[in-house]
């Protein structure tokens, strides 16, 4: 029986939610499992921490088995029961006092850290020529796979006569498939239903298919209800936070300044073949 197997026994057999330190001693008890660790009880609430739906960071297991009841106590004081397979709401983590496993106070950091970075690079293209901010959402296109050439494939053609439409990507070498571009740098103003009317518009005017909304703002409701309802047409809406998390993720504004790595036990080296 591994340690995750006497863990789930206890859990199955135990009339109520209990805790790491209860889960060992019913282990210890019972005979389910003979620990060696310096620190049997930490090991234990690290298994079942990994285990435990709601609660992900790089080195959790996908496989849930666990959730905690009692969301808003340090993971010391939480209280676990087996999942049932079944969707919770998962307690927000501005709630739950920081009283976390090595690995998730990293991931904490992290996510806190790459949103700072994005609140910073939403400021600079607020900051930036409506012109930049153009030829950075072409750029970002092309980055992200668009396009048969990221040389040739994006054009910029916002300006004077530019007919509502910003920019253009070449999906193939004969320009047969395009994917037109509008972009909207505001400071606050929300893009309004009446410019998303303008760009369907412009695009069925060139009968395009495809086509993407940029903007370092937000989009009204009915704004956004109106690209919902092009006709003969796709029209994805890309506002601030989703810009620069996609700016983000493909590496695009951002440099990288350190890396760490995270290590876990390799169990296989322990084993004898």
């Amino acid at each position: 029986m591994t340690i995750i197997d006497a863990i789930t026994k206890v859990l199955s057999e135990a009339k109520e939610p209990l805790s790491h330190k209860e889960i060992y001693k019913k282990i210890i008890d019972q005979s389910y499992y003979s620990f060696g660790a310096k620190d049997p009880q930490a090991v234990v609430r690290s298994k079942i921490r990994k285990h435990c739906y709601g609660i992900d960071f790089p080195s959790a297991s996908p496989k849930k088995l666990f959730m905690q009841v009692n969301g808003q106590v340090s993971s010391r004081n939480a209280l676990y029961q087996v999942w049932d397979g079944e969707k919770k709401e998962v307690v927000p983590e501005n709630k739950i006092k920081r009283d976390e496993l090595p690995e998730e106070k990293i991931h904490s950091a992290y996510s806190a850290h790459i949103k700072s970075v994005s609140e910073q690079l939403l400021e600079y293209i607020k900051l930036s020529e409506p012109e930049f901010f153009e030829s950075l959402v072409v750029k970002l296109l092309l980055k992200m796979g668009y396009g048969w050439d990221q040389s040739t494939s994006g054009n910029v053609v916002g300006g004077k006569g530019d007919e509502g439409i910003d920019g253009i990507i070449n999906e193939d070498k004969l320009g047969l498939e395009k994917i037109y571009i509008q972009a909207k740098r505001y400071e606050n103003n929300k893009v309004s239903p009446s410019e998303i009317r303008d760009f369907i518009g412009a695009m069925a005017i060139k009968g395009a298919r495809k086509g993407v909304f940029f903007t370092s703002s937000k989009f009204t409701e009915q704004a956004a209800q109106h690209a919902h309802d092009a006709q003969n047409m796709t029209i994805t809406l890309i506002d601030g936070d989703s810009l620069t998390e996609l700016l983000v993720q493909y590496g695009l504004g951002v440099a990288i300044a350190k890396i760490y790595q995270i290590f876990e036990v390799d169990k296989n080296f322990f084993t004898i073949d």
